[in-house]
Formats: C-alpha cells, sequence, structure tokens
C-alpha cells in the first residue's frame, strides 16, 4: 500500500510503498479515506529538535483521520465493515491508576498514533477497537477526519462553563478556530480572537465571532472598550503558545476568571504570577480529548448544527502531499485535508 513514511531521520516525508498492516487481536482494520495535517506533523516533517529525540525511523505519520471499517479481530463487538469511523490517536496502557479510574486522557504512558508507532497517512491503519470513533449520525468526511483536532478544541472550550460568558480566545489557527465555533455556538455572550494572520482572522469572522482582533494593530485591552465590556473577560483559551498572548490575557481577565491552555510553548516564560493569585485565576492545561466525552460532545455539536465547514480551507491528493505541507505551513489557512481515495 502507498504510505507517507518517515525514511529517514532528516527533514523531509516520502510516499513509498509498504506492507498492508495486519489486524492484531483486538483490533480494526481500516480503509482511510481522508486525514487532517496537523502540526505535529510539520514538526515531523521538518524534522526538529522535538521530532529528532522523539521518532524512530521509519515510521508512517499521521494521526487525524477517517475512512471505513474492512476488517474486524475475532471479539470485537458493535464496530463493523463499512462503518465510517474517527480515530482516538491517543493510545493508553489501561492498567495505570487514571486508566483503572476512567481517566484515559491522563495516562502516563500515551502512545501516539503516528508519533511512536505507526499512523494513518496510508491506504490502511490498524487501530485498538477501544480507539475506534463510530459515526452513528451521518457526518461529512473531511469533517470526519479532524476529528482530533476537533475535540482538542471542544475539549479546551468546555473546560468551563460558557453560557452568557465574555470568552478570549488567543491563537486563531486551526484549532483555535474551532474553539471559537464552539464558543459562539453554546451561548457565549461575546468571544474575541486573537491573532496576526489576516486570512486567519478573516475566518475567524466567518464563523461568527464577536471581534477578530489584530494584535499587531490593536490591543487586547482595546477589545474590552470595543464592546462595553468593564471588568475583563470570564474565560481564557490559550491556543498559541506565545508567551504575550499568556501575559495579555491573564492582563485583561476579570476577577475569578478561567483560563484552559491547549497552545504548548516552545520554551519557558515568565508570567506575572502576583496577578494570578491576588485575582484568584484559574489555569488549567488541557492535553487531547476526554475519552470519550469529548468525542460524545463533538457529534452531538455537529448534529445539533454546529457548522465546522468554513475552517476547512485547501484540499489536495494525497499525492500532492508536498504542496499540501507546503500550505499548511504558510500560517494562513484553516485545515487541511488529504484525499486518499483521490
Amino acid at each position: 500500500m502507498k504510505a507517507l513514511v518517515k525514511e529517514k531521520a532528516e527533514p523531509g516525508l516520502w510516499l513509498t510503498e509498504v506492507p498492508e498492516p495486519a489486524v492484531g487481536p483486538g483490533e480494526v482494520l481500516i480503509r482511510v479515506l481522508r486525514t487532517g495535517i496537523c502540526g505535529t506533523d510539520l514538526h515531523i516533517r521538518n524534522f526538529d529538535a522535538w521530532a529528532q529525540q522523539t521518532l524512530r525511523t521509519p515510521l508512517i505519520v499521521g494521526h487525524e483521520f477517517c475512512g471505513e471499517v474492512v476488517e474486524v479481530a475475532p471479539g470485537v463487538e458493535d464496530i463493523a465493515a463499512g462503518d465510517l469511523v474517527s480515530g482516538e490517536g491517543h493510545l493508553v496502557c489501561g492498567k495505570c491508576r487514571n486508566c483503572m479510574a476512567g481517566r484515559r486522557h491522563l495516562c502516563r504512558n500515551t502512545v501516539g498514533l503516528g508519533v511512536n508507532r505507526d499512523g494513518a497517512f496510508a491506504e490502511y491503519v490498524t487501530l485498538p477497537a477501544s480507539n475506534v470513533w463510530v459515526h452513528r449520525v451521518p457526518v461529512d468526511p473531511d469533517v470526519a477526519a479532524i476529528f482530533d483536532p476537533f475535540g482538542n478544541a471542544v475539549h479546551t472550550a468546555l473546560a468551563f462553563p460558557m453560557v452568557g460568558e465574555d470568552v478570549l480566545i488567543t491563537g486563531a489557527g486551526p484549532i483555535g478556530l474551532m474553539a471559537a465555533a464552539v464558543a459562539t455556538h453554546v451561548g457565549a455572550r461575546n468571544v474575541v480572537i486573537t491573532d496576526v494572520s489576516p486570512e486567519r482572522l478573516e475566518l475567524a469572522r466567518k464563523l461568527g465571532v464577536s471581534l477578530a482582533l489584530n494584535v499587531a494593530e490593536r490591543s487586547v485591552a482595546d477589545s474590552l472598550h470595543e464592546l462595553g465590556m468593564h471588568e475583563g473577560f470570564d474565560v481564557g483559551l490559550e491556543m498559541s503558545g506565545h508567551p504575550q498572548a499568556l501575559r495579555d490575557m491573564i492582563a485583561n481577565m476579570t476577577h475569578g476568571g478561567k483560563i484552559a491552555m491547549l497552545g504548548l510553548p516552545a520554551e519557558e516564560f515568565a508570567v506575572d504570577f502576583a496577578t494570578i493569585v491576588t485575582s484568584m485565576i484559574t489555569l488549567k492545561g488541557i492535553y487531547g480529548r476526554e475519552m470519550y466525552e469529548t468525542w460524545y460532545a463533538m457529534s452531538v455539536l455537529l448534529e445539533k448544527g454546529l457548522d465546522l465547514s468554513p475552517v476547512i480551507t485547501d484540499r489536495f491528493s494525497y499525492r500532492d502531499f508536498d504542496a499540501a505541507f507546503d500550505t499548511a505551513a504558510s500560517g494562513k489557512t484553516g485545515k487541511i485535508i488529504l484525499d486518499w481515495t483521490a
């Protein structure tokens, strides 16, 4: 089968022929239909310091996907050939304290699809049945392919109550855009999203945010005045990983405000902890998706009319992967989809 492989410990990816995976005990074989390009995939392609420390080559990359089930191992129930499925890319041990308590998203032994084991940028992929999400309600395959990052957005956006609240989102990348769509959909009063990319801010406007703010031109404090807010933001969603974004967020939160942090900083940085303490601000780190409450929430949000179509801006055949990756790396787009049927 065809697969995108990190063949060598150097920058680049290679489209090559590899053996089709065999179904193991408790597993499901899936014919991949669509995949989404993630920031992690860009790090792997560039072979930056993180990738050099993390990867073992050769490796089939990719973890955002949807596909059609073609085979299930004996004993697997509730999944059948022909089902449209997405995959939870965090494979957990099932034996640690958190797994045994049902907190699988906190497993300290998590293995990442397309990072620590062969991934989904291929014509076929296998997954444990416990990591397969069957779409019981019709969903567009392009949207089904991005359930992994959509789950990050939903996990972050629903970390704290949103109804009637004023929300600040720093970072209008694809996950920040999806979080903005969720916040608006579930009843936030004002949703402000910040970035320095005019293209991404325009995508945010299409999603119905109250204000898309270019912080290269105006400050977060300006947004408070523009929207007639006097006490700061109730909820912050930090999606960028940039030090100044978090500092600006902390400085503009209301007393008792709550911040969920998904953006992953490249290095340590200082923040104003005196304000965090005296304003009694809550900081909560977010990683991945809650298994499988977040997945349920995603499906219901779509079923009740949440529209993610503006977030998907470009589609390519998997054969044109280099152009697709270059487009994703531009920092001007939403989600990029690779079609494995084209």
